[in-house]
């Protein structure tokens, strides 16, 4: 009987052995707000309980400045939720593992890398605005700005909050965009001019828009989702679509190239691009890659989307370093300290 016993308890640790080892762990890069990530977890795991994600999170220049530091010791598996033009960028370093996730075609096709296969996949985007605190700027006496360039005119000094490019990709769709709108000379003039009102520059892209509707800055320049959601929470905040154009962004997921889980990295892209999955991004995001998920999101601009410009995204992608190390040297000095 003992004899029996040793056997079954032999054999039942040899299946929970053999179990383990079936069970995977992705380590995770991603910008997606941090509030969002259990959620994005759960959703995963009710498809695959057997692999495990951890998160590695901060704001979109930090990932990106991580991933690139890496680049000959990659940490990351895959990057589920990052800016596309920080992606393109790694791309062109080769630093992306080419794949087409099953079901990739069911998606809008300006959502997916155009090489084939593709090296990374759209998820949704996130397209700039302007939140202006009502309340506030009646009590300094200030009109709601309707243009970017609006925003250097004197009355505004120090009550403009926006993102810091290097570390935020909405800052960083900020000055791509005022670049292609206003031209190379135009667009740093036009910086120069914002700067004298700037108050200062957040390390998060929905920080300003969070500011400014909590009543601590008039003005912050920010995304439209953002600005819907503290406008459906009750903050006396206009979503402000300047007439110049808006800039825009997608997030979007890839493989890192040399991972030694890539079959787990597959599981977990295919997923990515799943309608589920999308209907889960439309909760954070008004526009997503999937056609017809997409529900109206109350308070979100309803002319956003013909404001959005033609993104030159290889543009953003291949003047990154410069444009950046540009604005750092012109502007860094208002910038919030970094924790």
């Amino acid at each position: 009987m003992k004899l029996i016993n040793k056997l079954v308890l032999t054999a039942a640790a040899g299946v929970y052995m053999t179990s383990t080892a079936m069970a995977a762990e992705l380590t995770v890069y991603t910008a997606v707000e941090a509030e969002d990530l259990k959620r994005y977890a759960e959703e995963f795991n009710k498809a695959h309980p057997d692999i495990k994600i951890n998160w590695v999170r901060d704001s979109t220049g930090i990932v990106t400045a991580k991933l690139l530091a890496e680049k000959n010791n990659p940490q990351a598996d895959v990057v589920w939720g990052l800016a596309a033009t920080s992606l393109l960028l790694m791309k062109s370093e080769g630093m992306l593992e080419p794949y087409a996730p099953a079901g990739v075609d069911k998606l809008d096709p300006k959502f997916i890398d155009k090489s084939t296969p593709p090296t990374w996949t759209g998820m949704d985007a996130w397209v700039a605005s302007v939140c202006f605190n009502t309340v506030e700027g009646a009590k300094l006496g200030l009109k709601a700005p309707t243009s970017w360039k609006d925003l250097t005119k004197p009355e505004y000094k120090g009550h403009v909050i926006m993102p810091n490019p290097n570390s935020s990709g909405t800052g960083f769709l900020d000055v791509s965009s005022w670049l292609q709108m206003f031209g190379e000379k135009g667009g740093w003039e036009y910086m120069d001019a914002l700067h004298e009102n700037i108050a200062r520059y957040t390390h998060s892209g929905s920080k300003p828009c969070k500011l400014a509707a909590a009543g601590e800055i008039p003005i912050g320049v920010s995304f439209a989702f953002r600005g819907a959601k503290s406008k459906a929470d009750g903050a006396p905040i206009e979503i402000i679509v300047p007439t110049e154009g808006v800039g825009w962004d997608m997030e979007a997921t890839a493989i890192i190239a040399g991972t030694d889980n890539l079959d787990a990295a597959k599981k977990l892209v295919d997923w990515t691009v799943t309608k589920d999955a999308n209907v889960m991004y439309n909760t954070g995001y008004a526009v997503v890659a999937y056609p017809g998920v997409a529900k109206p999101v109350k308070f979100f601009p309803t002319n956003l989307t013909e404001k959005m410009i033609d993104n030159d995204f290889e543009f953003a992608a291949n003047n990154r370093k410069a444009i950046l190390s540009e604005w750092q040297k012109r502007y860094d000095s208002k910038s919030d300290p970094k924790s």
